[in-house]
């Protein structure tokens, strides 16, 4: 079945916490390795409006149904965001918006030019990276809600289990949005194919690898992703990647926590 886009437009909300009893926490605080994976969670979520405008450089802008997922995507990726940063905050820990900017001008010229480089390889690649750009968004999507999920189990809070799930249950939508395109793009032209299979064995990392310190990354990989039951998890995420035409075998997920040496 299609992804209906008006009707995910229709119902697109702020993911719900005000009837959760958010003052729990005071009573009964997360742990401060758990509130820095959260923190990680945080800035990747407020750093969707960059990416997203990495994205209207390419080709992609250019399909109203594309367009029209990226602008709620953006708006629900945002509020993801404002819920966490509620958590973090009830921990004493702001999320202040000048130390966010400052970390992207840390990045300097690399962030800047981001947007150029999304733009010729558009443009070099044409419609095709359409192609690149729903698998690579779909292979993102698939990790955000395993990390959730995993964070959720891990750390047992009633409450901020109950959020992360109803954050995990958005991302969701997400997923299907991007998956029904990346299969039919990749099912109509092998050379989307073969493009899509370079970038993503070559060029793929776990979210936030860009603008977060390595450190960070080496962490947040190794609470939620490490021992059995973490591969088992990473596992489940390559095989529905490797599951889209002509992408078969890839193992991107496992293959960056061996990179990680999260074990």
């Amino acid at each position: 079945m299609a992804f209906d886009i008006d009707r995910y437009a229709e119902t697109s909300v702020a993911v719900a916490w005000d009837d959760l009893d958010f003052e729990s926490f005071r009573t009964n605080p997360l742990p401060s390795d758990s509130l820095r994976t959260l923190r990680y969670m945080t800035d990747v979520e407020y750093h969707t409006v960059c990416y997203t405008r990495d994205l209207l450089t390419t080709p992609s802008h250019r399909e109203a149904d594309v367009s029209a997922f990226m602008t709620m995507w953006n708006r629900e990726e945002f509020w993801h965001g404002e819920a966490l940063a509620a958590v973090l905050a009830l921990h004493d820990i702001t999320v202040d918006f000048d130390e966010i900017k400052a970390g992207r001008l840390k990045l300097g010229w690399k962030d800047r030019l981001d947007p150029i480089k999304q733009s010729v390889l558009g443009a070099l690649v044409g419609d095709d990276f359409i192609a690149v750009h729903m698998s690579w968004g779909a292979a993102n999507e698939w990790s955000a809600i395993t990390a959730y999920n995993r964070m959720a189990a891990l750390e047992e809070h009633p409450v901020l289990a109950e959020l992360l799930r109803r954050i995990a249950k958005q991302e969701a939508r997400h997923v299907a949005f991007y998956t029904s395109q990346a299969r039919v793009r990749l099912a109509a032209s092998p050379r989307a194919q073969k493009i899509t299979r370079f970038a993503l064995s070559r060029f793929w990392a776990p979210v936030g690898s860009s603008i977060m310190d390595p450190v960070e990354v080496s962490h947040v990989m190794g609470q939620l992703m490490s021992g059995p039951e973490g591969r088992k998890a990473a596992k489940k995420v390559d095989d529905s990647i490797s599951g889209m035409p002509g992408l078969e075998g890839l193992t991107i997920v496992q293959d960056a926590l061996d990179s990680l040496g999260v074990a």
